[in-house]
């Protein structure tokens, strides 16, 4: 319903019937990029814009969450190698969590959906959510991840949008692929992300065999206060495993919880999965003689420039107690660091670092920490008070209660003492809103595709006909011209594929009647040959 007390055809000088604003009226003269110093450099707190669209859309669903709403998850541990390849990792990261071999520190892992809700089927075409919570003696480290390496956006101020088309169409809530392509034939930094996710990698055979990976940048920090740029890949020691979505429609038929029994089933019958963590470093600069930014998160750093090395294991080894309890109102967030592990000036990650722990307060609620399944396994004393749902107050052993801020003379807390040097990057630049000047949109989106085996070649190509043939011409025009730019071969297989679906039925319907266990047997039994990182 309109205010009443809204006048529709008054305008700023620079509006017309079509610009977009925001809740406050302003024009909107930038809505693909967030303020940063330089177009590559930090965010800064003043982006309006962006905040008050992230904070209206981390509230856009209540309770279930926005994104991740369909989730399965475990306990276990994870053991520190205590070494980065030949040399102690402690010359990298004073991060206690990585820098005592044979160390092991207890973990909660959560694997989920993104865009589909909290009953859909397992099956559907979509990233998974690989987010492990540390439960470290320096407080909680969440490493907040997806499957696949890489993402669609490279900037926070898209996230909603990018969603938004991936959700249902909000009038008939259906969800509608030319809506998502109507999107991502305006967001080119996106074809890396939907070559993956329109080929067997969008839909992972089940948890188990799954990979992880932090996707953004990050850093490690040592004892010097030196840093390095990170990322993360979870890989299991089952093995990886990919549908089709032939194989995905079986197993549909069937049986639409399939990774979330498979992944307790494992764990009751003392098959634990199992996980082992690379890691792959560059040193903290622009890096001009690449021909991508090392911060854009839709892309990747291929292993033979920069190796992946192993760090460590992960073990589930533990089914939840209670669903609800621990799988649901499991919490995280990429700002949940402990020392020795940083932030790199990644925009999307900066992005995330706000929106995700202000969707945790509004969705759990403002004392969300207190629940066991978030709270550290440590200590923790505060000056927080009050709030929806509280119900003890962190407070210090000889901490007065009468005095609950800092500093103080009368037994307040106090501040700790730092051990190692803080890390003081030197940033320089005009605040700006920009895109990054190395965007290459193109390169390794085609560089993928050829990395790709035939037959996930044949699969991709069968999904993007299929769903882009419903599609607005136009959309497909465009979505043509990308493909094309990537790799001739790859735009030339969409455009045959579409013009032989011209007048024919495109919607599919799932493939009813075939035996799901079988489907999932057979996909185990196809394996996967093919290496596109």
């Amino acid at each position: 319903m309109k205010d009443q007390n809204q006048d529709p055809n008054k305008r700023s000088d620079n509006e017309t019937d079509e610009t977009l604003t925001n809740r406050q009226g302003h024009p909107v003269t930038n809505n693909q990029h967030v303020r940063t110093v330089g177009d590559r450099g930090p965010t800064t707190l003043e982006n309006y814009d962006f905040l008050e669209k992230i904070s209206h859309f981390d509230r856009e669903r209540i309770p279930e969450r926005v994104v991740h709403a369909r989730g399965a998850g475990a306990h276990g541990y994870f053991e520190s190698y205590g070494t980065y390849g030949d040399e102690p990792i402690s010359k990298y990261t004073r991060a206690k969590v990585f820098t005592e071999k044979g160390k092991q520190t207890p973990v909660f892992v959560r694997f989920s959906s993104v865009i589909h809700g909290g009953h859909s089927p397992e099956t559907l075409r979509d990233p998974r959510g690989f987010a492990v919570k540390f439960y470290t003696e320096d407080g909680n480290w969440d490493l907040v991840g997806n499957n696949l390496k890489i993402f669609f956006i490279r900037d926070p101020l898209k996230f909603p949008d990018l969603v938004h088309a991936f959700k249902p169409d909000p009038v008939t809530n259906v969800q509608d692929g030319e809506r998502i392509f109507d999107f991502i034939s305006q967001t080119p930094e996106a074809m890396h992300m939907i070559t993956f996710l329109f080929s067997p990698w969008g839909i992972p055979a089940n948890y188990r065999m799954m990979q992880g990976s932090g996707v953004n940048t990050y850093k490690w920090v040592n004892e010097e206060g030196n840093a390095v740029l990170v990322k993360y890949h979870w890989e299991p020691k089952q093995g990886i495993k990919n549908l089709t979505q032939k194989e995905a429609e079986a197993i549909q038929a069937k049986n639409f919880n399939h990774a979330t029994l498979d992944l307790y089933e494992a764990i009751e019958d003392g098959d634990y999965p199992e996980w082992e963590l690379y890691v792959q470093i560059m040193s903290d600069d622009a890096h001009p003689e690449l021909d991508f930014d090392p911060l854009d998160p839709t892309k990747l750093w291929y292993k033979d420039q920069f190796p992946w090395v192993p760090v460590g294991r992960m073990v589930l080894n533990k089914n939840p107690e209670n669903y609800f309890a621990e799988v649901e109102q499991a919490a995280f967030g990429t700002g949940v660091l402990v020392d020795g592990l940083d932030f790199s000036d990644d925009k999307l990650l900066q992005g995330r670092t706000f929106s995700y722990s202000d969707t945790q307060r509004y969705r759990v609620g403002a004392n969300y920490l207190q629940l066991p399944i978030n709270a550290p396994k440590k200590r923790v004393a505060t000056n927080q008070r009050d709030g929806q749902m509280e119900y003890h107050v962190d407070i210090g052993p000889k901490q007065n209660p009468h005095v609950n801020y800092e500093p103080s003379l009368l037994n307040g807390l106090k501040e700790a003492k730092q051990d190692g040097q803080d890390h003081t990057p030197y940033v320089e630049g005009e605040l700006q809103r920009a895109s990054i000047d190395r965007q290459n949109d193109y390169g390794q989106a085609g560089e993928t595709y050829r990395r790709l085996s035939d037959w996930e070649r044949d699969d991709l190509i069968l999904n993007l006909v299929n769903t882009l043939a419903p599609c607005h011409e136009d959309i497909q025009k465009q979505m043509i011209d990308h493909f094309s730019q990537c790799d001739p071969e790859y735009g030339r297989r969409v455009k045959e594929g579409l013009e032989k679906q011209k007048g024919a039925d495109t919607h599919r319907q799932p493939q009813g009647g075939a035996d799901g266990d079988a489907a999932m047997h057979a996909a185990e039994a196809l394996g996967h040959p093919s290496d596109p990182y």
